[in-house]
């Protein structure tokens, strides 16, 4: 395993850290960990050298910590550092602060949670939570020893990140990073703007969701032209750990294999030491990505709010990546978490959007088909 240092701390991380929300369940259930392969995975992956875990209050309906509290005996608890959040989107007083955090504390049982994030700041809720003077409470906990180090995970538009960032002497950061997303939310700015900052950056979302596992065939001839081969996987996680700035890359496994192989990519990496060559190949390989987008989306905004309470650009982009990525069951299932106001179905065809689409989208004829597909699993075409 190879370590970095975590932004100023005098401490080193292994560059792969283990993600506690997509532990292997039993019978599909989210809440019910499969708790002796959970625990056979996570200890195989301390034992070759991780020391980063991440979760959160809500992770696998609440059972995430609780399953670690009981799995990381043996010593193992001392082997690592503990990461968890405060579900930011709960917080309604100043007191939910530390309502959350004592009860995180009793399902996890260590002596002192390592790293206590601000979960999935936005502007809304960055300003919700500095207005209600959370930050003044994390100070008290970190001064009685509850937890170690404060930082906040994040998913917003860059100005909204700098602005987070500037805002408080941050021990480290989280935010969705891979070779597609490099001007996603946070993007390769944010990355490096926090890094110069002197922030740990942890990276979630390294093979987007798991759609950069298994590309379709397109894709694929792209890195077949590679002198060296690798796995989709493999390929996404070197880019992000030839890089100086990331400190931690976390990765949801849900099987013993997915393990092993993550530790040999690790095992593996190094900064800078991607040939050129291979660096090139990122750029064709997003090139060749945007050349399968069907729906010319640029999510600028421009088309909301919809009258009718439609969310347009995440339609659209739930539908491009169910083409791009060829993963119609991920996309069906992104559909669903919509609310049915939200769905395609709900359009009206009142044709509003498409006067002010600068990309002249015909989103009215594309919402029905959208439906269709999303809604009703008529095959993608």
């Amino acid at each position: 395993m190879k370590y970095r240092r975590f932004g100023k701390r005098d401490w080193h991380g292994a560059n792969l850290g283990v993600g506690c929300m997509r532990f292997p369940v039993e019978d599909g259930d989210s809440a019910r960990i499969d708790e002796p392969e959970a625990t056979r995975m996570l200890q195989y992956a301390i034992d070759h050298g991780v020391n980063y875990l991440d979760t959160a209050y809500y992770y696998h309906d609440g059972n995430s910590e609780r399953f670690l509290g009981r799995a990381l005996g043996d010593g193992y608890g001392d082997k690592v550092k503990l990461a968890t959040k405060l579900p930011s989107w709960s917080v309604t007083t100043q007191d939910d602060f530390d309502r959350f955090l004592d009860e995180q504390l009793t399902r996890l049982q260590p002596d002192l949670i390592d790293f206590y994030l601000l979960q999935a700041l936005g502007q809304d809720s960055w300003h919700k939570l500095r207005d209600l003077d959370v930050l003044e409470r994390a100070e008290r906990a970190i001064a009685d020893g509850r937890i170690g180090h404060l930082g906040f995970s994040f998913h917003d538009k860059y100005d909204v990140f700098q602005e987070i960032v500037d805002a408080y002497n941050w021990t480290f950061c989280q935010i969705q990073h891979n070779f597609i997303d490099i001007e996603t939310q946070a993007g390769t700015r944010g990355l490096q703007y926090a890094a110069s900052k002197g922030m740990a950056v942890v990276i979630m979302e390294p093979l987007l969701g798991g759609r950069l596992v298994n590309p379709p065939d397109p894709i694929q001839d792209v890195w077949d032209t590679a002198t060296h081969q690798r796995t989709g996987a493999d390929w996404a996680l070197q880019w992000l750990w030839n890089q100086p700035e990331v400190s931690v890359v976390l990765s949801g496994m849900s099987t013993m294999e997915q393990v092993r192989e993550n530790v040999g990519s690790a095992d593996a990496a190094g900064i800078n030491t991607l040939a050129e060559e291979d660096v090139a190949l990122f750029d064709q390989v997003r090139a060749q990505y945007q050349r399968l987008c069907p729906i010319p989306c640029t999510r600028c905004g421009y088309c909301m709010p919809c009258p009718s309470g439609v969310n347009i650009p995440r339609n659209l982009e739930i539908y491009n990546q169910g083409v791009m990525y060829d993963k119609p069951d991920a996309a069906r299932q992104s559909y669903a978490w919509l609310s049915e106001d939200e769905r395609a179905s709900a359009c009206t065809e009142c044709h509003e959007c498409e006067e002010v689409c600068p990309q002249n989208i015909p989103i009215s004829e594309w919402m029905p088909r959208l439906h269709r597909v999303l809604g009703e699993g008529e095959p993608f075409t």
